[in-house]
């Protein structure tokens, strides 16, 4: 179980198991510095990387399952304030943007790949996600109480 935590801006993720024993904190880069603001959502993708958005960082920050920085990412251009984060079978991320209010899709290493969700295709306020064992993606949106789910991968 994977839980994170904020004291005075200072996030970490602390991984405990089943017993619910605290087996791993993640907090700090190899040079120290803090890797999270504000950690809110979590996902774990299929290689074991820990996935974070940190919207008071604006970036999703992922590290490996040993607790080592991989890569952040910020976005597509000004402003990027993330929300509701998952990963699929193939390791791709999704992440709710707030301030474009999409769905980004990155690939298992934080390249961008689309905007897999937009206003076009009936997105206004996308604030969860979550992928289910059908490839189905359900996109939860802030201010209108609605469930939407699409069919995401074949």
């Amino acid at each position: 179980i994977l839980v994170g935590m904020r004291k005075d801006y200072e996030g970490k993720i602390t991984r405990y198991n089943k017993t619910g024993t605290g087996i791993q904190n993640i907090q700090r880069n190899n040079k120290g510095q803090g890797l999270y603001k504000g950690p809110h959502y979590i996902t774990e993708n299929i290689n074991g990387d820990v996935c974070v958005s940190d919207y008071n960082k604006d970036a999703v920050v992922v590290v490996d399952k040993s607790g080592q920085h991989r890569f952040s990412y910020t976005g597509q251009g000004l402003g990027f304030t993330p929300y509701g984060i998952c990963t699929d079978v193939l390791g791709h991320i999704l992440v709710c943007d707030q301030n474009s209010k999409t769905v980004h899709l990155l690939d298992q290493d934080g390249r961008f790949l689309s905007l897999l969700l937009t206003k076009q295709q009936g997105v206004m306020l996308p604030i969860s996600l979550c992928v289910d064992d059908e490839n189905n993606l359900w996109v939860g949106q802030q201010l209108t109480n609605t469930v939407t789910v699409y069919k995401y991968l074949q």
